[in-house]
Formats: structure tokens, sequence, C-alpha cells
């Protein structure tokens, strides 16, 4: 029986795994895909306390290698549900399952998707939800970024680099996003700012071509032909399959105290899955150590 089951190897799932070791509890870490999370798709971190940069893989992969080393369990499962007692608790996953005296809910956020037709069947034709990942197939060609945060600015960065023309749509006519990174991308001569507009339709046969979009103001409808379309308006929590087990609020995510405690004893979460006002590096992270330590505080008790 481990001490500290963590469901999810993103900044905060680790994090906690880093501090749950190094109290002395055995900690063992569930993750469906790869570690890292979402951190893994952005170029470059500039805005992390005490490094000045670092790529989200180099970022992602000292994270793993650290709670690795110090004598974390990790093993790439997906937990498919969470059984819950007074004294144990019993994660199931797709391959095996794990007692535990305590659990941490560290699942992330998944990408927010336009909600358009078609959108799902033009995923890799054209759509995309990660500008690292798939900028190169587009060199050369017309893109555009939808979104308004650090993330799109950031993404319509990169592929400025290698796009002829980057299209960065936003429904505001100002950015969520650090304004350094809005004044750097109005020196590029191949970005275009498309504010108060949003994305009503995406046109193309076996692969995107165009599109359709209005200003949220005049209602004017234009038409922007491009190759590929790069989605960053925000993330969603990954947690329906614990909807019947803690509290959830209206938007899907897990609500907890300061401490990390959700209203089930024993069961705490960490990091862009949690109720709360920012979701960042630096919060994910400060999410994963209170998480852990208030989980350790638990286990003392009993």
């Amino acid at each position: 029986m481990y001490d500290i089951i963590i469901v999810g190897a993103g900044t905060a799932g680790l994090t906690a795994a880093i501090y749950g070791v190094r109290a002395g509890k055995s900690v063992l870490v569930l993750e469906a895909k790869t570690y890292g999370g979402q951190i893994i798709n952005t170029p470059k971190i500039e805005n992390y306390p005490g490094i000045k940069e670092i790529s989200g893989f180099e970022y992602a992969k000292n994270l793993y290698e650290q709670a690795k080393d110090l004598g974390a369990e990790i093993r790439f499962e997906q937990v498919t549900a969470i059984e819950t007692a007074e004294s144990r608790k019993l994660v199931k996953t797709t391959k095996d399952s794990y007692e535990c005296r305590s659990v941490i809910l560290a699942t992330g956020a998944k990408n927010r998707p336009l909600s358009l037709p078609r959108e799902q069947e033009l995923i890799g034709a054209g759509v995309s939800y990660c500008a690292t990942c798939d900028g190169m197939f587009f060199r050369g060609r017309d893109v555009a970024v939808v979104g308004g945060g650090n993330t799109a600015l950031e993404d319509a960065a990169f592929l400025a680099n290698y796009c002829s023309k980057v299209y960065i749509i936003h429904r505001r006519s100002e950015f969520r996003g650090e304004e350094k990174l809005v004044q750097s991308l109005k020196q590029k001569k191949n970005v275009e700012f498309v504010l108060d507009s949003k994305v009503t339709a995406l046109n193309g046969t076996d692969s995107l071509e165009s599109l359709i979009v209005q200003n949220v103001e005049t209602k004017k409808e234009q038409t922007i032909p491009v190759s590929g379309v790069f989605v960053a308006i925000g993330q969603m929590p990954q947690n329906e399959k614990f909807a019947g087990m803690v509290d959830l609020d209206a938007h899907g995510y897990v609500e907890a105290g300061e401490n990390c405690h959700t209203n089930v004893k024993g069961i705490f979460v960490a990091g862009d899955c949690r109720t709360k006002e920012v979701r960042q590096l630096a919060t994910a992270a400060a999410d994963g150590a209170v998480a852990a330590l208030a989980a350790c505080a638990y286990l003392n008790q009993q």
C-alpha cells in the first residue's frame, strides 16, 4: 500500500511527488500519457522565478528526473476510477489497481476547442492545438492563431519564424497576455492582428483552406485564406471521472480549500484541475507543494 498516489505527472503532480518522497512517504505517480503536461508544448519559459529561460520540454524533463531520482515511482497508466474508504483508497487503472492511504488529483487541463462544425475532422489537416508540435508543417504558408493569452501570443511568435503570414484572431480589443509579448509581435512584419473578432466557420474539403471571421461589434464577416489554424483559447478540466467522488464547481474544476483538501478525507487536489483564479506554472508548482504537505500532515494524524 502506498502512502500517496498522485494522478497526473504535470508540474503540480511531479512537485507533489518531490515533496512527498522528501517527507519520507511512499509515492506512486500515475500518468495516462507523458510527463510534463501542457508545459512541454511551450517553446520558452521566461516567467518562472529563479530560471531566466528554459524550454518547456527541458523543464518537464528536469522535474521528472528529480522526482524519479528522489524515489517516486512513476507509471504510465490511465486512471479509470477511484474507490474511497475511511482508511484506504483503491485507484484503478487500465492495467492494474493500487491501494493507498491518500490521493492527490493533479490531472491538469486539456485544450478548449472552438466547438465549430468540422473542427474534429480537420485535426491534423489544418486544425491544431500545439504550434510547437505542428508549426513546422506550415513553413512558408499562411496560418492563424486564435486566442488572447500568453499561449496564443507565444504560438504566434513561434509561427512567425516559419510561416509567410500569421493572423492573430482575438474576440476582444485587448490581450490577456503579457504586454511584452504583444509589443514584440507588433514589430514583426508578417504578423497581423484581427481584434474584436471570432472564427465562425472552418472551410476546406480534405484540409483547411480558409476561416470565416466575424467582427463581434459590427457583425461583419470576412474570409481569411489560411492553411492552418492554431487554437489557443484556454483550457478545460479533465475531472469527469471524479464527478461522483469529490465536489466540482459549475465549470468542472475540483473544489478545495487553501490546503488543497477536497470534501473527501484523504483526497487532495493540485494544479490547473482545481478551482482557482490564476493558472500559471508557478502556481501549479505551489499547489503541488501545498497538497503534498497537507497529505503528509493528514497521514501523520492517522
